[in-house]
């Protein structure tokens, strides 16, 4: 039985509220810890975020295309902060690089061709799948007939829902 409140409504879980004391430490921590990767991310990831709050449906195909290859754009320069010297003014030099922002808003404008560019080509290839299965059907369905009579295609007919 569901747990309920005194005045008869069900209690409301607290998950959201965990959620979000989880989500804020973590981000607190890696304030605390890598300052320099969280300059990078914030200035690199806005095209996700915008995708983000765009998509409204439920699958949220568009952020995943965004934030994909927005983060593939963002992480060469991650690595050589990661791998260099991992300082401010190393993020500083990056976050200021005209060619270093090009290539990670580059690709998240990648991202988004990708969103808008691939269901189209997957729904034709689909139709076009569709299309030969039914006329492979109707072939088969041809030589069953021509082999057990017209009697089996109305039979057919008849035991339908």
């Amino acid at each position: 039985m569901a747990r309920t409140s005194e005045d008869g409504e069900p209690k409301k879980k607290r998950k959201s509220n965990w959620t979000a004391l989880w989500v804020f430490l973590l981000i607190v921590g890696l304030i605390w810890v890598s300052l320099p990767t969280v300059l990078m991310i914030v200035v690199g990831m806005p095209p996700t975020i915008v995708a983000w709050i765009i998509d409204r449906s439920y699958q949220k195909s568009a952020t995943y295309c965004v934030a994909g290859m927005n983060f593939c754009g963002l992480f060469p320069y991650l690595m050589d902060l990661w791998l260099g010297t991992h300082s401010m003014r190393a993020a500083s030099e990056i976050v200021t690089d005209v060619f270093a922002l090009g290539v990670i808003y580059g690709a998240a404008a990648f991202g988004w061709m990708i969103f808008v560019a691939v269901p189209p080509v997957i729904g034709t290839f689909l139709t076009v799948m569709t299309q030969r299965r039914i006329g492979v059907l109707r072939n088969l369905q041809r030589e069953i007939i021509q082999e057990w009579g017209e009697g089996v295609a109305h039979a057919a007919a008849e035991d339908d829902y």
